[in-house]
């Protein structure tokens, strides 16, 4: 794992892309093959749509499942969210920084709570409306 090297709301996190939740080895493989060895690289290459598309070609996965990863790998570059949240709140409806950072706190922390109740019947793990509180202020300041 690569840890990021600051914590600061500025500082871009970037992640060894075996951490990106839901990634099978076989597909760390194949992004591997391709130099894409962190959540960065990953967004350097994932750009545009059509940057996607020629990397779901080249890669020989769906295009949905390359958009998913790099919904996650720029959520990620969220010191607070990294690749510890990043499933979370892309489940919960939030799909890049840009949107995160025009969500109200309130809102996405009920999202994520009933994400939570849904899923895991459990409202203990839901983070806490000040853990939603940083990463939204964390969003706004990239």
């Amino acid at each position: 794992m690569l840890v990021p090297s600051s914590q600061t709301i500025s500082q871009r996190a970037d992640w060894s892309i075996d951490q990106l939740p839901g990634l099978t080895l076989q597909n760390q493989e194949k992004l591997r093959v391709h130099n894409i060895e962190t959540t960065g690289q990953l967004l350097e290459r994932g750009r545009t749509q059509a940057q996607k598309m020629m990397l779901a070609n080249l890669l020989k996965v769906n295009l949905r499942d390359i958009s998913k990863w790099i919904a996650m790998a720029d959520l990620a570059q969220i010191p607070s969210i990294g690749c510890r949240h990043c499933g979370l709140l892309l489940h919960a409806g939030v799909g890049s920084v840009t949107q995160l950072a025009q969500i109200p706190v309130h809102r996405l922390h009920q999202q994520v709570l009933r994400l939570h109740v849904a899923t895991m019947r459990r409202r203990d793990l839901c983070p806490s409306i000040d853990q939603v509180q940083l990463w939204i202020k964390q969003a706004r300041n990239f």
